[in-house]
C-alpha cells in the first residue's frame, strides 16, 4: 500500500514537472498563488510578481524588493500584514529568481536596467502613488530607483542594507577587501569573490543544506568566521559543514526555499555579484544624473544590529550621507534577515512611518 501511494505521488509530480518549473516557489507558499501575474517589461524579459491593489481608499501601493538568494517569498510576513491594512502590493521575483526570467549574462543585471524593469511593472498595473521597500540587493535597487526615477516614488525604505553609493565601486574588489579588513578585522565583502568565480553555482547546488544554514544561521557570528572572509564560504561548503538555521525560518519554510534553489539553480542569481566584481556596475553607475545622487524624499532605514556583513554602523552612515529629507532610522536586535527575525517590530515601524509621511 505504501509503495502504491508513493508511486502515485511520483507520477503526479512527474506529470506536473513542466508546470512547476515555470512557477516560483512562492506559488506554494503562504502567498495567495491566484494573485501572481506575469508581465513582459520593455526589454522583453518576463517578470513574475504578486499583485494586490489597495483595498482602502487613499492607501498607496508598496513595491517590495527582495535580495539574494531569495524570491518574493521573503516578504510573506509583510504581505500578510500590509494587505490586511489595506495597502496595495507589488512584490516581484527579482531577475534571476523564482518565476522571473533567468538570463546568465551579467550585463542583464545592471541596476539601471532592473530599475527600469520595476517601473515597467508599476506601469503594467497603472500604479501611481508608490513607496518602495527593499532588503539586501533589493535595497540597492531602492537606491537606484531614487537615482533614476525619483518622481515615481513618494518615499524609500531600506532594510539591513543601506544606500549603495556609486563611489563604493570606484575602488577595486581587492581594495574594498583591504579597507574592510582594516576597519572590521575581516573582509565582510570577501564572499563576493567566491560568488563571482566560475563553478560557484555548482558548489552551492551540491551543498544546498550547508549553504542555506550558513546563509540563514542561528549563530550569526559565523558570518564573521565562515561566510564573509575571502575563501571562507567556499571552504565551508566544500567541507559540507553544518550549523543550525535560525528559528525565524520554520522547517517547512526552509524546505520550500531549498527546493526552489534546487529547481532554479544558482547560476543566474550569482550574476548580481559578477556585476560588482567586474566593471559592469561601476560603468553603469556613470549614467546616474548628478542631481539625483542624493535622495530628496523621506527615507526609512531598518538597521540589523547583528548583521556582520552589512554592518549596521556603516549602513546607517550611508543613509545619513545620502538623505536630504526626513530620515527615520530604527534599529533591531536581529541578523541580516530582519524582516523575518523581527517581523512584527519591522511591520509596526514601517506602518507608523508610512502613516506619518
Amino acid at each position: 500500500m505504501l509503495y502504491q501511494a508513493l508511486t502515485a505521488v511520483y507520477c503526479i509530480l512527474s506529470a506536473f514537472s513542466t508546470l512547476a518549473a515555470a512557477q516560483t516557489a512562492s506559488n506554494a507558499s503562504l502567498l495567495d498563488p491566484s494573485l501572481y501575474k506575469n508581465a513582459n517589461v520593455s526589454r522583453g524579459l518576463v517578470y513574475h510578481y504578486y499583485y494586490s491593489p489597495p483595498s482602502q481608499v487613499g492607501r498607496p501601493t508598496l513595491l517590495l524588493l527582495h535580495g539574494f538568494p531569495s524570491t518574493s517569498y521573503d516578504w510573506r510576513h509583510q504581505v500578510a500584514f500590509f494587505q490586511d491594512e489595506g495597502y496595495g502590493l507589488v512584490v516581484p521575483d527579482m531577475l534571476g529568481y523564482g518565476g522571473t526570467a533567468k538570463p546568465v549574462d551579467p550585463e542583464f543585471y545592471k541596476s539601471s536596467l532592473i530599475s527600469r524593469d520595476m517601473v515597467d511593472l508599476l506601469d503594467a498595473e497603472n500604479v501611481n502613488e508608490t513607496i518602495v521597500i527593499g532588503h539586501d540587493w533589493g535595497a540597492k535597487i531602492v537606491g537606484r530607483l531614487a537615482n533614476y526615477f525619483p518622481e515615481r516614488f513618494s518615499a524609500f525604505a531600506f532594510l539591513s542594507v543601506g544606500y549603495f553609493a556609486p563611489a563604493v565601486l570606484e575602488r577595486s574588489f581587492a581594495e574594498l577587501n583591504n579597507i574592510t579588513q582594516q576597519v572590521f578585522g575581516y573582509e565582510n565583502f570577501g564572499y563576493w569573490g567566491f560568488f563571482s568565480t566560475e563553478g560557484a553555482d555548482n558548489i552551492i547546488e551540491s551543498h544546498l543544506d550547508s549553504f542555506f544554514n550558513i546563509t540563514f544561521p542561528a549563530d550569526k557570528i559565523l558570518s564573521i568566521t565562515d561566510f564573509a572572509p575571502l575563501g571562507a564560504l567556499q571552504a565551508w561548503l566544500e567541507a559540507n559543514r553544518s550549523t543550525a538555521a535560525g528559528s525565524y525560518v520554520t522547517p517547512e519554510e526552509r524546505a520550500l526555499q531549498i527546493d526552489a534553489m534546487r529547481d532554479e539553480g544558482m547560476t543566474a542569481a550569482l550574476c548580481w555579484y559578477e556585476i560588482l566584481t567586474s566593471t559592469i556596475e561601476r560603468d553603469d553607475n556613470q549614467g546616474i544624473p548628478q542631481e539625483n545622487l542624493t535622495i530628496k524624499k523621506p527615507v526609512f532605514f531598518g538597521a540589523a544590529l547583528e548583521d556582520y556583513v552589512a554592518v549596521a554602523a556603516s549602513q546607517i552612515a550611508s543613509i545619513l550621507q545620502v538623505s536630504e529629507n526626513t530620515t527615520t532610522i530604527q534599529q533591531y536586535d536581529s541578523g541580516h534577515w530582519v524582516m523575518l527575525e523581527a517581523k512584527d517590530q519591522v511591520n509596526s515601524d514601517l506602518l507608523s512611518w508610512i502613516e506619518n509621511l
